[in-house]
């Protein structure tokens, strides 16, 4: 039975870990029978975002105790865990991926990664131990992989994936229900929520996320799933609106995160 290690950044889209990929991810992991370790750094949160109206709320919380919420209370610290410990790696996203994990949504290609976060995934990468990303969290990997250039996804976003090139990645297009292996790496990608529109396709691309977790820790790009499927063509009023939506979350991510700088 495979030990697979999950990052948790918290609790909340807009300031931790989305709940739907973390929580699709611990389901596809339990019923393939892995055993799980959840994990988060002990450390404070950039921010914390009152859902119900998208703007900082000016309280202080911890993103270890806060990921707790989603883990049931059975968490590590991950100081305390080496990739000794696990056989495979995974990331949900969410805006604590790029806001406690490391911060990308403030500084992008500039970023710095939390310490811990940086040690585990270099451990994982040079006991050539599989590894997911999900969402925006593959901006992890360019920033702490980079020199060993992996290929990954994050969707179609023109911004992040030029910050991803930047940091030295190699990005890839895919659609929600898709993923990106990296074989060499050991890598294996997939858009999420970066892309939407719904829980039930961002499932597809998690599961076969999932799939691609080998249970001894071996080989990825084994399985068929790993092939990704040819985007739809959509019509021009569907991809305006599309863009449309796309701008609308870029503008109020930075909104989001320029607000927070005296909350830092």
């Amino acid at each position: 039975m495979a030990k697979v290690g999950v990052v948790l950044s918290g609790c909340g889209v807009y300031d931790g870990a989305e709940i739907h990929e973390a929580t699709l991810t611990l389901y596809f992991l339990d019923r393939a029978g892995a055993e799980i370790l959840c994990m988060a750094p002990d450390v404070s949160q950039m921010h914390v975002i009152d859902h119900t109206k998208g703007e900082p709320s000016g309280e202080a919380r911890n993103v270890l105790c806060e990921s707790s919420r989603i883990a049931r209370g059975d968490i590590r610290n991950m100081k305390d865990v080496k990739a000794a410990d696990i056989d495979a790696l995974i990331f949900p996203g969410g805006f604590g991926a790029a806001k406690n994990l490391c911060d990308f949504a403030v500084k992008g290609a500039d970023c710095a990664v939390n310490p811990e976060v940086a040690r585990l995934v270099g451990e994982i990468h040079a006991a050539k131990k599989p590894v997911g990303f999900i969402c925006i969290a593959p901006v992890i990997a360019a920033k702490v992989l980079g020199a060993a250039s992996p290929k990954l996804t994050i969707g179609n976003d023109p911004g992040a994936s030029a910050a991803i090139e930047a940091m030295g990645g190699r990005h890839v297009q895919a659609p929600v229900e898709g993923i990106v292996v990296d074989e060499a790496n050991k890598i294996v990608t997939t858009p999420a929520y970066m892309l939407g529109p719904t829980i039930s396709k961002v499932a597809q691309g998690i599961e076969k996320l999932v799939a691609e977790i080998p249970e001894d820790g071996g080989e990825v790009g084994r399985l068929p799933s790993a092939k990704i499927p040819p985007a739809k063509r959509r019509s021009s009023t569907t991809l305006h609106l599309a863009s449309l939506q796309a701008q609308k979350l870029a503008l109020r991510a930075r909104t989001i995160c320029a607000e927070a700088a005296p909350l830092r």
